[in-house]
């Protein structure tokens, strides 16, 4: 066996060590399932074998699920619902042979299990994992569009009750050891690996039954199943509920409970091929494929290198953060995090003292929720140093800029500060909007200078967009590529433009809803249609959130560049000045388009209505949802044709990631896929009419679209 080490030794336990070749971590393949059902083969066979031991000979963990591009190929190939299912069917039998063998096998899981791994350890007679901080053990399929198709979602509710279950299925959340014990997900832990293999060693040695509960004869599910048990019926009214909003958008977590629900009912065969029907129906779905391709791509680019190979990227140890607002602090505290030493000025003291408390705040709820202790968050918060001085910069690896968005205000302080930076180091600005070849006239080596655009909140958001100059030297996005990773976020790289990549689209969302606004479509209308859609922060609330004040002075650099019509938002433009008026900024002032309570709470501010009378005739939430849509991807499409951004994979991750574009649909650019590129054009040219010339399909765009999405594809 190619995948599975076979040993007996003599008390007659057999230890099988999985080592699938080739693989950093093991995964389920045609080849381990074939070898799995022969070493099964082998104990029964064999009278002087009592039970085994199933663990893993890779550090790198106890085992992962089916490889996702293998996967993703299938999809791709044009597999059939019915297809999916017979693959789901063949793989689960396996797995029903090692549940089913006489003798029992337990798991001794010496690192993460995750889907068709502990999918694997679920069919085992016992489970017991290594209780070490890398160890994650959970069911995350629904991630990726997908159910559990190795029998999780039949034994994980049989095993711990349809009301544990449920959320774990729901949501793929993954579990530490201790808290899967606590869950029930594993029957023991082990403080090391040699404690491990003697605790599973010690429990066959007892010879136990080798029988899985829902096989013995009068069976009960925990807590009960279908529509007559309270427990149940109450978990699947929450799911059901919880989903209604979003449910055409993803339709894995509708399949998982229509899995439980239906196969939790009846005996535990005719549950796994209840199971089967639903991933095949998910694996054919084009949402599937946009969200395993979404997984692979973001992985893809956490690991891009840039450059020349053989040349090591700059290991930042000490930066200097220009500006203690709310993005200086958070890429302060992100940094400190990582390890780096950080310098934090700012002019006022008082903000400082706010950038340092923001850390604080941050490290107390890591030690209240139990990742790190406080001596560890007392030596992060150590790495952080306030100070009014910018000589405290001196011989910095990294400065990073990150004041008003202001031309004027940011050169200014480039200038200044760049003096302090150390031999070899580069300078980065934060900014969402201004040309970095612009701004590189305040430095005296434009091609060591970048754009590095954090999302707020920094320590939540988990891309960063690195924006390439005019003199933007190959070494230079190469270290703030090595920085970005240090950080353990994702980046992409994209080319100066007004706006770069995820401002520029971004806005048109924002810019979208405020039109909408001035037509007389009903404020809550559009926030209850972006989030059917699988907006996660609708526009006229991501805006408050973002501070209406903002908006107004990027309007009004673009105006000062004297930058394209395309580019002065004509849309928002009346709206934001009259809410600058008001002084509703925002969130930051307790109202803009919502008005803010003192405990958190929030409401549409009724004087809307005066603002922006509604018209009599409403548009339905499936057309307004189109609008928000549509808009963005055109607006991608449209940067890839001017090259602001260099494929479908850059545009698709920066708009998931970076400015909450729904994830069902893979991105910006892969819904005109999704959608198809001529009922997109289409649809396109009927807004165009409706709405205004924003919509214009340009069929040159598109087709250059979909081209490069092709090409990604065949990659």
């Amino acid at each position: 066996m190619t995948t599975i080490d076979y040993t007996t030794d003599a008390d007659g336990i057999v230890t099988l060590t999985i080592d699938v070749p080739g693989r950093p971590l093991n995964v389920l393949t045609p080849a381990f399932l074939a070898d799995l059902g022969r070493a099964v083969d082998l104990i029964v066979a064999d009278p002087a074998v009592i039970g085994a031991i199933l663990t893993s000979g890779k550090t790198s963990g106890f085992m992962a699920g089916a490889d996702v591009k293998e996967i993703l190929a299938l999809h791709d190939g044009g597999i059939t619902a019915p297809g999916a299912a017979r693959w789901a069917v063949d793989a689960a039998a396996v797995l029903r042979r090692l549940e089913t063998c006489p003798k029992p096998i337990v798991a001794a899981m010496n690192g993460l299990a995750l889907g068709g791994g502990y999918e694997v350890a679920l069919a085992c007679h016992r489970r017991i994992a290594l209780d070490t901080p890398a160890v994650r053990i959970g069911l995350p399929e629904v991630k990726l569009g997908l159910l559990p198709a190795g029998g999780g979602t039949q034994r994980l509710p049989r095993m711990i009750g349809i009301e544990a279950a449920l959320p774990l299925l729901l949501e793929g959340m993954t579990l530490t050891a201790t808290d899967a014990l606590r869950s029930g997900l594993v029957d023991d832990v082990a403080a090391d690996p040699a404690v491990l293999m003697d605790k599973a060693r010690g429990w066959l040695l007892t010879r136990p039954a080798a029988v899985a509960p829902w096989d013995v004869k009068g069976f009960r599910v925990p807590g009960g199943a279908g529509p007559l048990a309270p427990h149940a019926a109450q978990s699947f009214m929450a799911g059901t509920s919880r989903l209604k909003a979003t449910r055409r958008c993803y339709p894995a977590p509708l399949a998982i409970l229509s899995a439980v629900y239906e196969g939790t009912q009846v005996p535990f065969d005719t549950g796994m091929r209840i199971e089967a029907k639903y991933f095949g129906t998910l694996l054919a779905d084009k949402i599937a494929g946009n969200l395993m391709r979404s997984f692979l791509r973001t992985g893809a680019a956490r690991k891009r290198v840039f450059g020349d190979p053989a040349r090591a990227p700059l290991a930042v140890r000490r930066i200097g953060v220009l500006g203690a607002g709310m993005m200086g602090s958070g890429i302060a505290n992100a940094a400190v995090g990582a390890g780096v030493e950080v310098m934090l000025y700012d002019a006022d003291p008082a903000a400082t003292a706010r950038g340092l408390a923001h850390a604080q705040k941050d490290r107390a709820r890591a030690v209240a929720r139990g990742s790190l202790t406080e001596a560890q968050a007392q030596a992060t918060l150590a790495r952080i140093t306030p100070t009014e001085d910018l000589a405290a910069f001196a011989g910095a690896d990294l400065i990073i800029e990150a004041v008003f968005e202001d031309r004027a205000v940011k050169g200014d302080i480039l200038g200044r500060a760049q003096a302090m930076l150390g031999a070899g180091g580069f300078i980065a600005s934060n900014t969402s909007t201004l040309a970095i070849s612009g701004l590189a006239t305040a430095v005296a080596d434009p091609a060591r200078f970048i754009g590095l655009h954090f999302f707020s909140p920094v320590e939540r958001m988990p891309l960063v967009e690195v924006i390439v100059g005019a003199e933007t030297s190959a070494e230079t996005i190469a270290d703030a590529l090595a920085f970005v990773a240090r950080l353990k976020k994702t980046p992409i790289v994209v080319h100066d433009s007004p706006g770069f990549y995820t401002s520029r689209v971004f806005c048109t969302y924002i810019d979208e809803a405020m039109a909408m606004l001035a037509e007389g479509i009903s404020p809550a209308l559009i926030e209850n249609a972006a989030r059917m859609a699988g907006f996660p922060a609708p526009p006229l609330s991501v805006t408050d959130e973002v501070s209406l004040d903002l908006q107004a002075r990027v309007i009004g650099q673009a105006k000062a560049d004297r930058l394209d019509a395309r580019f002065l938002r004509a849309h928002a433009e009346p709206v934001v000045a009259r809410f600058n008026t008001l002084g509703r900024l925002g969130r930051k002032t307790g109202g803009g388009f919502y008005d803010y309570a003192a405990d958190g709470g929030k409401q549409l501010w009724p004087g809307l209505a005066d603002l922006f009378p509604q018209a009599a005739d409403q548009p339905t939430a499936e057309a307004v949802g189109k609008r928000l849509l549509y808009v963005q991807a055109l607006e991608s499409a449209r940067c890839l044709a001017e090259g602001v951004i260099d494929d479908e994979a850059t545009g698709d991750i920066g708009s998931v990631l970076g400015i909450g574009y729904p994830a069902w649909t893979g991105g910006a650019l892969s819904l005109i896929s999704t959608i198809g590129p001529e009922r997109f054009a289409a649809e396109c040219a009927g807004l165009a009419q409706s709405c205004g010339a924003r919509f214009s399909p340009d069929d040159v765009v598109i087709a250059g679209a979909v081209a490069a999405a092709s090409r990604a594809r065949a990659a």
